[in-house]
């Protein structure tokens, strides 16, 4: 299992400790320490569309409009924090997020 996120997000933090606690092994890349791979981001943007990018990051509302409106995949590579996070991928199954579902997809199932 592999997670994507940032060290200091909250919901990051939650799944890795709710997955870890559950039993699962994962390595953690921090988009922005670690940076993504294009290919990577691209796969996350062609599985989540416009869901993967985070309008309501404070980044979002710094940019303008004309970089808004730019390659969302290039943006989030730019701009990592964009991201939604956490993506979660395992086996080729890829989630977005941790919600209710999100948890239940990865915790009901035997690590």
């Amino acid at each position: 299992m592999r997670i994507w996120g940032l060290k200091n997000c909250d919901t990051c933090r939650k799944a890795i400790k709710e997955l870890g606690a559950a039993g699962w092994e994962f390595d953690v890349v921090d988009v922005r320490a670690d940076g993504v791979e294009y290919a990577d981001m691209q796969r996350f943007f062609d599985a989540f569309a416009g869901a993967l990018v985070n309008k309501r990051s404070t980044t979002w509302r710094g940019l303008d409009e004309a970089t808004r409106s730019g390659d969302p995949v290039q943006l989030m590579l730019a701009h990592p924090s964009l991201m939604k996070r956490p993506v979660i991928e395992d086996q080729g199954q890829l989630t977005l997020g941790w919600s209710a579902e999100t948890r239940a997809q990865w915790l009901d199932k035997p690590a």
